[in-house]
């Protein structure tokens, strides 16, 4: 496929679906991830989680992790609810927390809930998501919110009870800044007072106070400093790290780091720091806060980030390619341990391995295929 076509193909599968370190050779970063009480597979060290996002019927399908980071294939288990067959434009449309999944069903508009054992996957619970298109989900101890950029797009949130069943929160429905925001992602900070969403076509990243009823406040809407911010995670102390698509625009693929304050406003730290790639996409941040990376989904690679004390970025490799990796990488994540990075490759229908060393560079060790087309979303353990 030429990469002057990728915007408006693999690239709509990411990017703008709008309508709708001493010893290189092992990384001894440290992990503030607990383990999960059970997992699949007697012999795992952990697992990898990819929704097929079929349209027939969602399915998570099932990797469990060796120690060396290799994949072996574990079985397919159904959400319940339908996908949408193609690309959602999104961050975190299946995310895992302790031995929980949650996964969007963008095609039924639908939220499900899996539970992990070590027998494979059950579904515990699916619950409409009070919109249409889920396209992402966060989770910060008993509140769950999903983002739904269908229709005019909003956010709503779930309390989950202790058999983890989910139940609307009265009111907590909010609109985002616009009915054609094409919202990207949506996550809780590490304290849970604030939630956090991005909008490529607005360049706005919205934050909303959420109180000890686990209501939202209207949104307090911050312009991006980059262009078509999508992708994001949290660093240490409050620092938010966004990834700028430009548009898909060729080399101009870029990361910006903010400071959240109290109020819900974000002030620049660095950034855009360009990697010179297309079509920023996913992010991730390792567990000691001393990395983070980005997937260029029509560049076909991987930029790292070094992230200072101060949450600034550096690029760790001076033209921008950290690693190349398949066909449209688009989602991305960590081992618990952040020894080994996961990444779909869209257009590829696979996903490539990584190990990760001591400076923050990578190593690609392996490649799994197979997976449906129109497969998105990937959670790991």
């Amino acid at each position: 496929m030429k990469k002057s076509n990728l915007f408006l193909t693999g690239l709509t599968l990411c990017l703008f679906i709008i309508n709708g370190c001493q010893d290189e050779s092992a990384s001894p970063l440290e992990s503030t991830t607990s383990a999960s009480s059970a997992r699949v597979g007697q012999n795992s060290t952990g697992a990898v989680y990819v929704m097929d996002n079929a349209t027939s019927g969602n399915n998570i399908v099932v990797y469990n992790r060796s120690s060396n980071g290799q994949l072996t294939a574990a079985g397919t288990y159904a959400t319940g609810g339908n996908g949408s067959g193609g690309g959602l434009g999104s961050q975190g449309s299946l995310i895992i927390e302790e031995e929980y999944l949650y996964a969007c069903n963008a095609g039924s508009n639908e939220i499900s809930i899996l539970h992990i054992s070590k027998s494979g996957l059950t579904l515990v619970d699916k619950i409409s998501s009070n919109g249409m298109r889920p396209v992402s989900i966060t989770t910060h101890d008993n509140l769950v919110y999903v983002l739904n950029a269908g229709g005019t797009g909003n956010i709503s949130g779930f309390t989950i009870s202790d058999s983890h069943k989910l139940y609307p929160i009265v009111a907590s429905t909010k609109p985002l800044s616009s009915s054609s925001a094409g919202a990207a992602q949506i996550q809780f900070n590490e304290s849970g007072s604030q939630i956090v969403v991005t909008e490529k076509a607005t360049n706005n990243i919205l934050t909303y106070t959420v109180n000890s009823s686990g209501l939202p406040s209207d949104a307090v809407v911050n312009a991006s400093v980059g262009q078509t911010p999508f992708g994001f995670e949290f660093g240490k102390n409050n620092t938010l790290i966004v990834s700028d698509a430009f548009g898909g625009a060729a080399g101009l693929s870029a990361l910006t780091s903010y400071s959240l304050n109290d109020n819900g406003n974000l002030n620049l730290i660095s950034g855009p720091i360009g990697n010179f790639q297309a079509a920023a996409c996913w992010v991730v941040v390792t567990n000691d806060g001393r990395f983070c990376y980005t997937t260029n989904t029509a560049s076909d690679n991987i930029s790292g980030y070094k992230i200072t004390n101060s949450g600034a970025l550096e690029l760790i490799d001076a033209n921008g390619i950290t690693v190349v990796s398949g066909d449209g990488p688009i989602d991305m994540y960590l081992s618990r341990d952040s020894r080994y990075l996961y990444v779909l490759n869209t257009n590829g229908h696979s996903i490539s391995i990584f190990s990760i060393n001591n400076k923050g560079g990578l190593t690609n060790i392996g490649t799994v295929s197979g997976l449906l087309a129109g497969a998105v979303g990937m959670a790991a353990e």
